[in-house]
């Protein structure tokens, strides 16, 4: 391959700039891997097209890549199956018994735990926490655009930095399909330096703790306690027709837990780091997923023909998810081809010092985030373009991975058309608006301390 060029970084850039643009995550994916056929091949356009479709095919020839699409598709039917299980309201109702939320700080404290705990989906810790907090919330008069902001910051965050589910899982085929060496080795070393979650999180906490109210936040409490409650009524969104069952979520949980390392264990002939992480996500959610299912035929809550119903139907809302991903591999295969990021690497120094490459990411992947409104969507363009940076810089990739993944976190909370930050309103029971007006300064403040930690480890690195 002859040395590349600007050219190598078209197809990436009309990646973002349709992204940006319209919106449309696999429009604009599927438009760079069509671009990038379009100069590798030297084709006509009706060619690179036929040439972009089977090479994004070809993705799942990569067992490794498959294993993590069929994994993204089981955890679906898992969280499914667990939400019509009675388990949601089953734990539901066990914190309402509980009688620890006496004032409206524990609360606050208890909204907070929830989001903790509930790592294994961002949605269902929004509306776990949303539907055990709200009353509380109301009777003790904190706001609910509190409320909202706080499961808000504890679902994406946390989700990513406990990667025992679909995030993770996610994250980690993106990484093997752009050839990163023990990319599960590569995913924990981010975390520590996943620097937007981790300071979200621990702003949230502040902010319970210390009662911080900034502007409009500031207005809210102050409505709120004068007994103006605002926001909307909405329906308890996490029901089921079943009777509740706590164990439904404890044991298929505690299963997906603990068959990770053991999975990890058994490929990697007792080295954790060296173990396949493709086949001990699929092997842990197989497991969940069966043993939550054995409970719900065994408490007749389901039919089998009901149950395999209900699994179609939670891999179907994964297929989305499976579809950007398998794109995003494509376009990374197709970028790697151009030397894109060998291009781009030589541009350091010139233009951009190292030290200061690591906040540029954590911005750009914020912008598309922010205008996207996917943290995912975002992920798979960035990826493709930060890891070969790293390849030819010859640097370990985690701080890169650590900014990719902290900027799209970051423009996702901050996003008025992200669906967290909606389902978050609509949990909380505020108008949507309201959420984003009071949140934003926050994340912002959030933001700005990422943004001078990653200059820091910027200089560190370097």
């Amino acid at each position: 391959m002859t040395d590349p060029t600007w050219t190598s970084l078209l197809p990436p850039l009309m990646a973002i700039g349709l992204a940006l643009l319209t919106r449309q995550v696999y429009l604009a994916l599927f438009a760079g891997i069509w671009l990038g056929f379009f100069q590798l091949l030297d084709v006509n356009a009706l060619s690179a097209l036929g040439a972009a479709i089977e090479a994004t095919i070809a993705v799942l020839a990569s067992p490794g890549d498959a294993r993590v699409v069929a994994f993204t598709l089981v955890i679906g039917a898992f969280i499914l199956t667990l939400e019509r299980s009675g388990a949601v309201t089953g734990f539901v109702q066990y914190l309402e018994r509980s009688r620890w939320v006496n004032n409206g700080k524990r609360s606050q404290w208890m909204a907070f735990v929830i989001g903790v705990v509930i790592f294994i989906e961002s949605n269902i810790t929004v509306l776990v926490a949303g539907t055990v907090a709200r009353p509380l919330f109301d009777r003790f008069k904190v706001a609910r655009e509190k409320l909202a902001y706080i499961v808000d910051s504890t679902s994406a965050p946390i989700c990513i930095l406990i990667p025992l589910n679909a995030w993770g899982a996610f994250n980690l085929g993106l990484l093997d399909g752009l050839g990163v060496e023990q990319p599960l080795k590569v995913l924990l070393a981010s975390i520590p330096l996943n620097l937007y979650a981790i300071v979200a999180v621990l702003t949230t906490a502040v902010v319970i703790a210390r009662n911080i109210n900034i502007g409009p936040m500031a207005a809210a409490e102050v409505r709120t306690q004068g007994g103006e409650r605002g926001g909307i009524e909405v329906g308890d969104p996490v029901t089921a027709d079943v009777k509740p069952q706590l164990h439904n979520m404890v044991w298929p949980v505690l299963a997906l837990i603990v068959a990770m390392p053991l999975g990890l264990y058994a490929t990697g002939d007792g080295d954790l780091f060296a173990g396949s992480g493709s086949k001990s996500v699929l092997w842990a959610s197989l497991t969940a997923l069966t043993l939550v299912s054995v409970l719900v035929l065994a408490q007749r809550v389901m039919s089998l023909d009901k149950l395999s119903h209900t699994w179609l139907e939670g891999a179907g809302r994964m297929l989305p998810l499976a579809i950007v991903l398998v794109l995003a591999l494509a376009l990374g295969s197709v970028a790697k081809a151009l030397g894109t990021g060998v291009f781009v690497a030589g541009l350091v120094g010139d233009t951009v010092p190292l030290w200061l490459l690591p906040l540029v990411i954590f911005l750009v992947a914020g912008v598309i985030a922010f205008s996207v409104g996917s943290s995912w969507g975002t992920f798979s363009i960035m990826l493709p373009i930060a890891i070969p940076i790293a390849a030819a810089l010859n640097i370990d990739p985690a701080l890169f991975v650590a900014a990719v993944l902290s900027g799209g976190i970051f423009g996702d909370h901050a996003s008025p058309i992200s669906d967290t930050t909606i389902v978050s309103s609509l949990a909380a029971g505020t108008e949507h608006i309201d959420h984003v007006r009071t949140q934003l300064p926050y994340a912002l403040i959030a933001g700005g301390i990422s943004g001078v930690g990653f200059v820091v480890l910027g200089l560190l690195w370097g």
